[in-house]
């Protein structure tokens, strides 16, 4: 069974999509088998990799919804992760799955058929607690959780935590918490490092490392449809995020 890694944080402008794409191709540097789900309308993921979402005729909103299954809207690569990708058509998702019957539960069916053929799946949420993230975290075995280190950023931490201990009384008891991983870290700066020790006295979080430097290289990168890795192979953002794929393993 692979690992899934649900990237959540309800607070938008926190380095999710940076994470997922860059977390994933790090692990498919070191031989891994990666599967990167797109579960935010926005789409910037799937943009992120170099697919256009309004070239797409099908995607995760109609795996989630349309009984498509998740193979036929799988998007393949030689030397990148693979994508399940989304586009605008999943902002009205979480009104019809709440129609459904166990609509929490629909992405980790949808999955399922899928599990046998990677080590990782990395699941990039929207930033929202609604269904969407819900399903989420109902289909994951760890959360992480970005966060930019300063402190209107770190404000809604507690609701997430909440939605995690409602998950696993509900439907995942096995849900672990990875941590929070600081992203657009200066640690050059006081208020930065006093909000990161804030973070780990109020929650009791692991606090991940490397911190994820603050750079202008991971802008850059999804406008070639790639990540920092490739882009700027050497910078301290790309030896960040190899570390960190390098210490989950």
């Amino acid at each position: 069974m692979p690992r899934t890694l649900a990237v959540a944080n309800q607070k938008g402008g926190v380095a999710k999509t940076t994470t997922v794409a860059t977390l994933g191709a790090a692990l498919a540097e070191l031989g891994q088998r990666v599967l990167l789900v797109d579960l935010d309308p926005q789409a910037c993921l799937t943009f992120s990799v170099g697919v256009d979402p309004e070239d797409l005729d099908k995607s995760i909103h109609h795996v989630l919804l349309g009984g498509v299954k998740a193979r036929d809207v799988l998007i393949e690569f030689d030397d990148a992760p693979d994508l399940l990708p989304a586009t605008i058509g999943l902002a009205t998702a979480e009104v019809q799955l709440a129609r459904e019957s166990g609509p929490e539960a629909v992405l980790r069916t949808a999955l399922r058929a899928l599990r046998t053929s990677y080590d990782w799946i990395i699941v990039d949420c929207p930033p929202t607690l609604g269904l969407l993230t819900v399903n989420a975290l109902s289909a994951a075995s760890d959360v992480l959780i970005p966060l930019q280190c300063e402190t209107l950023a770190h404000r809604g931490v507690g609701q997430l935590l909440d939605t995690v201990h409602d998950v696993r009384r509900l439907t995942n008891p096995s849900l672990h918490l990875l941590g929070v991983l600081p992203t657009l870290y200066d640690g050059r700066t006081t208020h930065a490092r006093a909000v990161l020790e804030t973070i780990a006295d109020t929650y009791s979080l692991d606090v991940l490392k490397p911190a994820i430097p603050k750079s202008i290289r991971f802008a850059e990168a999804p406008a070639v449809g790639e990540t920092v890795l490739s882009t700027a192979p050497d910078s301290p953002g790309a030896q960040a995020y190899r570390a960190l794929a390098g210490a989950l393993l």
